[in-house]
């Protein structure tokens, strides 16, 4: 089954006091990345997140957005240095002692950040996990939807890649005995005028056997066709073939360069440039196979 790296999945859930709202957005790439954009007080789920995706996604470069609202998503607590404050209390009360300051001490004077600070706890409900679990884990069907709708109508534009290279390859067949034929009959021709007409016939055959030897693509033709019937039998495996189908027309693109430098034909070099065309769309398209 063909499905595409690119999509986007979005879900809102409420579970009690809180809500979860997860956009995630994949784009093709060769390995499998995340990134993930979410609260500091959800730090500690990136893994179980992670885990979750997984499940579904298995290549490409994902990016989750997560924003959570709700009451107690964290909790502050003031917190004293008591130490300090009172080394603090009592230089203070030493300089008014010492300079005759008849000014009193009051809060305010105690009231700095090295002091007296409000610390910020993460809330550590397990609500909020499920929330945002059941949040990603719906976000992430509707974005495999998308792919495996994406990834139907590669499959088409690849099938008919496939299509008008198996009538390239038809004309080639065509061609390819023309080429010997052609070679012959120049060859002939030159050595007549060359040798006033008095033809060896038999060196004649020689050249034109060495001729046909060093053009035949036959092999590469069938080698292509099988690369082909290969590739087009790929597209219905239930697994990630991105890569298999990659290194594939990597196969058939090696076949066509061959058959470009032994068949010395103009006919020939216009069918082949327009096979490295199509593999040409085909490999843009399976970069998008996951």
């Amino acid at each position: 089954m063909v499905v595409s790296m690119t999509g986007f999945g979005r879900s809102k859930k409420s579970l009690n006091q809180f809500s979860a709202l997860v956009e995630i957005k994949a784009v093709n790439h060769r390995f499998s990345e995340y990134q993930i954009r979410m609260p500091r007080q959800l730090f500690h789920m990136e893994d179980k997140i992670k885990k979750k995706l997984g499940e579904s996604i298995h290549r490409g470069r994902i990016e989750v957005f997560v924003t959570v609202e709700g009451d107690r998503l964290a909790t502050r607590q003031v917190q004293v240095d008591w130490t300090l404050l009172d080394e603090y209390y009592q230089y203070i009360s030493k300089i008014k002692d010492r300079f005759a300051i008849d000014q009193g001490l009051t809060v305010h004077d105690f009231i700095r950040d090295e002091l007296i600070s409000i610390e910020e706890k993460d809330a550590g409900n397990e609500e909020i996990e499920r929330v945002v679990l059941a949040a990603i884990e719906e976000a992430s069907g509707h974005l495999l939807h998308m792919r495996k709708l994406e990834g139907a109508e590669l499959e088409k534009d690849l099938k008919l890649h496939l299509n008008e290279m198996a009538e390239r390859i038809n004309h080639l067949k065509e061609l390819a005995p023309k080429v010997v034929q052609q070679y012959q009959e120049r060859l002939t021709k030159r050595m007549s005028l060359f040798l006033e007409g008095q033809l060896d016939e038999a060196r004649i055959l020689t050249e034109v056997a060495l001729f046909a030897d060093k053009a035949d693509i036959s092999e590469e033709i069938t080698r292509l066709l099988s690369h082909m019937n290969q590739f087009e039998s790929t597209l219905q495996v239930n697994e990630r073939v991105g890569r298999k189908l990659d290194f594939i027309i990597q196969e058939m693109n090696r076949e066509v360069n061959t058959i470009g430098s032994k068949a010395n034909d103009a006919a020939i070099a216009s069918e082949v440039v327009d096979l490295k065309s199509c593999l040409e769309k085909m490999k843009e398209q399976v970069q998008n196979i996951e």
